[in-house]
């Protein structure tokens, strides 16, 4: 059966109250597609305001950063042949992030030397990511969209896509991998990170997370839309990719960190690259 026609795969969005349609899709800063689910769109703009606050909402963002950069950084330089240890290793490489909320990714990519897009369904959290580039001095080109209106667009391809903890937020996860797939520049690589879908995931991922330890607000993830590894494999499986994975991210308590793990049984990320 292909992976489209499961249930989980496919969900009708909701429409939280209080939550108006965008403005007309011809403008060149709305978001418009198939893949967005309101309202998960509404949920992460009420707080768009607080993406750079490291003791707010996305405070274990902000903790679990630095081993997500440590792996794509080192993931990159084995696909590309660069040195890790220079200043800017990616110079001369392109790099989209998808789904990029406030851009916590999308900055340190851009002083690691890429030329990066970054776009996001919110509207509001495109104005705070832009805000911030602007302090910092950073060139990021910044824009409400989906990966559907960028294919549309001919944008591309990029020798790096990246899709970080959104899969498990659309309404089609398999119509959107596949696309963002498909942005994908020859050589070049994909990179996705999502929550599995296991009972572990459902008492750390969602239960503890929310509602014991409250690392994230509550009702931020629906436990039914998390992905299995292989059902990621499975989504990409018609497209020309080698999927490679999963790898595991885990929290190591007694070090308050997070790190690469061979355990993927809560958060993992896959690598699909073009040959």
């Amino acid at each position: 059966m292909a992976a489209s026609n499961d249930s989980r795969t496919a969900r009708k969005p909701q429409s939280p109250e209080g939550f108006s349609d965008p403005p007309s899709a011809g403008s060149p800063d709305v978001a418009s597609g198939a893949s967005i689910d309101p309202a998960d769109v509404a949920r992460f703009s009420a707080q768009a305001a607080e993406w750079w606050d490291a003791r707010g909402p996305f405070a274990p963002l902000h903790r679990f950063n630095p081993a997500r950069l440590s792996f794509i950084r080192d993931q990159v330089c084995a696909r590309f042949g660069r040195d890790a240890r220079t200043l800017r290793p990616f110079e001369g490489l392109s790099l989209i992030d998808i789904g990029c909320g406030g851009g916590l990714v999308a900055e340190p990519m851009r002083r690691m030397g890429f030329d990066v897009t970054a776009v996001d369904a919110s509207s509001e959290n495109i104005g705070t990511a832009r805000a911030h580039a602007a302090e910092t001095g950073l060139d990021i080109a910044y824009r409400a969209a989906t990966v559907e209106q960028i294919e549309a667009e001919g944008a591309g391809p990029f020798d790096v896509v990246l899709a970080l903890e959104i899969i498990e937020h659309v309404t089609d996860p398999e119509a959107f991998i596949r696309t963002a797939s498909r942005l994908v520049a020859p050589g070049g690589m994909l990179i996705v990170a999502t929550l599995n879908r296991t009972l572990r995931s459902l008492a750390l991922g969602k239960i503890a997370a929310e509602y014991v330890l409250r690392w994230v607000p509550a009702g931020t993830h629906d436990w039914r839309q998390f992905l299995k590894p292989d059902e990621i494999r499975m989504m990409l499986s018609e497209e020309p990719l080698a999927v490679h994975g999963p790898y595991g991210l885990a929290y190591d308590l007694l070090n308050d960190r997070w790190g690469e793990s061979t355990d993927a049984a809560v958060n993992f990320m896959m690598v699909a690259t073009r040959d």
